[in-house]
């Protein structure tokens, strides 16, 4: 399902968490109900009738049943058994039937529970059983082979996501930033590297991500030479903040991609450059700037605030007028455009989420792949209602 996600990470259905862990639900709990029935197979494999033919046998799936979680609606398709196996004190057929997923569940009613334990127990392996069996009643189906199996099979989502062809892509912009999470990471200094863009259609899609190393110049190169080796073309434009690794790598793989500095990042910056006295009306004068009509107006609004700084304060002047070109770049794009080329407010506010998250667990959950996002409309390149 193609999902278009708007800069404050909602979309047409709710927000992009939510889509995201909809769909993480749905994955995790149809590879749950193979793995619970592979342990079943495996554990009757040796039962035959007297020809040999094994008495327990998958038979395709069930029909697909909606489940009501906390996480919405999610749509499952059970894997079906046959078993002609004969209990012998009733003489009927004996069932399989499902721990995880029983015929008569079309909601969970502890899944308000569970969700905090999830959250808590940070989802790592060794926490599913004690974080799953209040939903589940029991810790059946999630033996540690079945956990393992999950954990390999995100390993391996995560793995496709990040060897997935771009050369189909038509991204026009992308924005760029390092993502510094209070996690137990393999080194200190260790950030995530996020590249999002946005198509021509304006559909905005997590490009990648990786792990980077105080998002030094050599660690966005990887970065970018692997989205280029996957087949993405140079953009028209990135966005991203003052990290001059980040340009410095640009410039080597996609040197003909302009420039444009975020605003936020560097308003932020000059303001930290002056006193608090001074701040409420420079940063009315550089709001002045970047929200001008115009490319010449905007100009203007830099000349009248290093007019006005420029005596006091000539070390955060020089923050703007040096980085003119490159913070007035997005003027030369459609001005529908220009709201979202700004900033980097799509990378920041996509991961506030994740940010809030990681504060309470402060231990990174198991990797999962993030889900790619696109538009079906085939209108000229727009950004209506957010990129």
């Amino acid at each position: 399902m193609l999902t278009v996600v708007n800069d404050d990470g909602s979309t047409r259905d709710g927000s992009l968490i939510d889509e995201i862990v909809r769909e993480g639900a749905r994955r995790m709990l149809a590879a749950a109900l193979e793995a619970e029935v592979d342990a079943y197979m495996a554990e009757l494999a040796s039962e035959r009738d007297d020809q040999g033919h094994r008495l327990v046998v998958r038979n395709g799936r069930h029909q697909p049943r909606k489940v009501t979680t906390a996480s919405g609606v999610i749509e499952v398709k059970a894997p079906r058994v046959n078993d002609r196996r004969i209990d012998a004190a009733t003489g009927e057929r004996k069932r399989f039937s499902s721990a995880i997923l029983p015929p008569w569940a079309r909601k969970s009613p502890k899944i308000s529970e569970v969700l905090p334990l999830l959250y808590l127990h940070g989802l790592s392996s060794g926490d599913f059983v004690p974080a799953l069996e209040p939903f589940l009643g029991s810790s059946a189906g999630l033996s540690p082979g079945t956990v393992t199996c999950l954990t390999a099979q995100w390993q391996a989502d995560h793995a496709a996501f990040g060897e997935r062809d771009l050369s189909a892509a038509d991204y026009v912009y992308v924005w760029a930033d390092g993502i510094h999470l209070k996690v137990r990471l393999e080194q200190a200094k260790c950030c995530v590297l996020v590249l999002m863009g946005v198509r021509a259609d304006g559909a905005k899609e997590l490009i990648a991500m990786a792990d980077g190393y105080r998002e030094s110049s050599e660690s966005w190169a990887n970065l970018l030479r692997d989205a280029a080796r996957r087949g993405m073309r140079a953009l028209v434009l990135a966005v991203g903040d003052g990290a001059l690794g980040f340009w410095k790598a640009l410039a080597e793989v996609f040197p003909a991609t302009r420039p444009q500095r975020c605003w936020v990042h560097k308003t932020a910056n000059v303001l930290d450059g002056l006193p608090k006295s001074a701040q409420p009306a420079a940063k009315k004068a550089i709001q002045d700037i970047c929200n001008a009509e115009d490319r010449e107006h905007a100009g203007r609004a830099v000349k009248v605030f290093a007019r006005q700084y420029g005596a006091k304060f000539p070390k955060a002047v020089k923050k703007i007028t040096d980085d003119e070109d490159e913070l007035l770049a997005f003027y030369d794009f459609p001005a529908e455009h220009w709201i979202h080329l700004r900033t980097t407010n799509p990378i920041e506010s996509t991961f506030a989420t994740v940010r809030l998250r990681t504060k309470v667990t402060r231990v990174p959950a198991p990797a999962r792949p993030p889900s790619r996002w696109s538009s079906s409309s085939s209108s000229p390149p727009r950004l209506a209602g957010g990129p």
